[in-house]
């Protein structure tokens, strides 16, 4: 597979592919060119005859901050990238979830908004204890469009999502995996890529014709959630775009002050 990219690594080991996300100095928020070429590196393995399984992990402290702010608040006055955001947005999510290779998430540090996004997309996330969860899009004045509202309630039911998609609130990846967001739980960071390893591993040793036809089925229920509700958030998430609240709230966390909020 020959796919040069400048903020994801990939790595081939047998049948596992191991795609990260590689810009640990902004805690690997997403850039326009990110979601691009996350995109491009599942397709990319996607299509490789003899990869059984994929990893998705990332380099430094966090697994991802989510939304790069720069980006958010250029896009508020700059209808073309809007439009950008909203173009890439399907097809990511569906490149990752509706993959019929399995997909292992290896969050060795945080993973919010969008971060939580990525990571809830996947078959299996192995996360080190102290890794926090959150998709904080109201806490910046913005709808939780991403794909959140589809795929926290599929994960932890539909009050549970509620309360943390209405709050932004962050679980730590113990209380996570006690609701049935986290699959699988590691004591440290350094432990997690191991884990995810070796659990991609007994993945990858099955009959992949089985296991793939069984992904398919399960992925049914994925697209059934995305066309009742992705449209409609996404949608709502960019109509927030240009409220006067993105900016005070973004403001106030540069600023570590309390926003003042306007509902405008």
């Amino acid at each position: 597979m020959t796919l040069t990219l400048q903020t994801i690594d990939i790595v081939i080991t047998g049948h596992v592919a191991e795609i990260t996300l590689n810009r640990p100095a902004a805690l690997n928020a997403f850039t326009h060119e990110m979601h691009v070429e996350l995109k491009q590196a599942f397709m990319a393995a996607r299509d490789q005859p003899d990869i059984r399984a994929i990893i998705l992990a990332a380099n430094g402290r966090s697994f991802s901050a989510g939304g790069d702010f720069d980006l958010i608040l250029a896009s508020r006055a700059d209808e073309t990238a809007r439009a950008a955001m909203r173009h890439e947005a399907r097809p990511l999510l569906m490149a990752i979830a509706d993959s019929p290779i399995p997909v292992i998430a290896a969050l060795q540090g945080d993973a919010i908004g969008l971060g939580a996004t990525i990571a809830l997309s996947a078959d299996a996330i192995v996360a080190a204890r102290q890794a926090r969860i959150s998709d904080p899009h109201v806490v910046i004045g913005l709808a939780a469009g991403d794909g959140g509202a589809v795929l926290w309630p599929l994960h932890i039911g539909l009050l549970r999502a509620k309360r943390y998609l209405l709050t932004g609130d962050r679980l730590t990846a113990e209380d996570a995996y006690a609701m049935g967001l986290v699959t699988d739980l590691v004591d440290t960071p350094e432990q997690v890529l191991d884990a995810a390893r070796q659990l991609a591993g007994r993945i990858a040793a099955l009959p992949p014709l089985a296991v793939q036809a069984t992904k398919r089925a399960l992925n049914q229920i994925f697209r059934n959630r995305m066309e009742d509700v992705f449209e409609q958030a996404l949608q709502a998430e960019m109509d927030n775009f240009t409220s006067d609240d993105v900016a005070e709230a973004i403001a106030a966390i540069r600023g570590r002050r309390k926003p003042v909020y306007k509902g405008s």
